[in-house]
């Protein structure tokens, strides 16, 4: 799996989105907030609070809206928020939304390859491979992102991480 630029900045303004201030000063509680996505988020502001270039900014949130993760509002007072709860938006749907399949063969979805001969078997570790990070992106939330927010339980190469992949090398 290769995450490009779009990918990584697509996830990023969600995570913003999903945090934006609601009505008041009040602050959306990821997940758990009754209204969709909290508070209006201009692109300007993501723009500059993410360190995305606004222009390719305008590109991934029209993607993220026309896959229904963000509603938009016109005007003065208008912006972006969460078409849905944090909690109902995963990792694996904003993914899709910018970059299509989650991994490709040769540019095109793992499904699509076709192999003969001696290599016949390679379609089957590449659809395995698409299922395994289908399985970790689609089970991780925007709100379990925000609940790791300030935390360092990032992952070693020794330990499982809290996806509950096993150590390298493990069996």
């Amino acid at each position: 799996m290769y995450v490009s630029a779009r990918s990584d900045y697509a996830l990023r303004a969600m995570l913003a989105v999903a945090v934006a201030p609601t009505g008041g000063d009040r602050r959306a509680d990821p997940g758990i907030s009754p209204e969709p996505g909290g508070g209006l988020v201009k692109a300007v502001a993501l723009a500059e609070s993410q360190a995305i270039p606004l222009s390719f900014l305008q590109g991934i949130l029209l993607d993220l809206r026309r896959a229904g993760l963000l509603y938009s509002h016109r005007g003065t007072e208008g912006g972006y928020a969460l078409a849905r709860p944090a909690a109902e938006i995963s990792v694996g749907d904003v993914l899709r939304a910018v970059g299509g399949s989650l991994t490709s063969v040769r540019g095109l979805p793992a499904g699509h390859s076709g192999y003969h001969g001696v290599a016949t078997g390679l379609r089957d570790v590449w659809l395995a491979v698409d299922g395994a990070i289908a399985l970790v992106v689609d089970r991780t939330t925007l709100a379990d992102l925000l609940t790791r927010e300030g935390r360092d339980d990032r992952p070693s190469r020794n330990r499982p991480d809290a996806l509950g992949a096993r150590p390298v090398g493990g069996p």
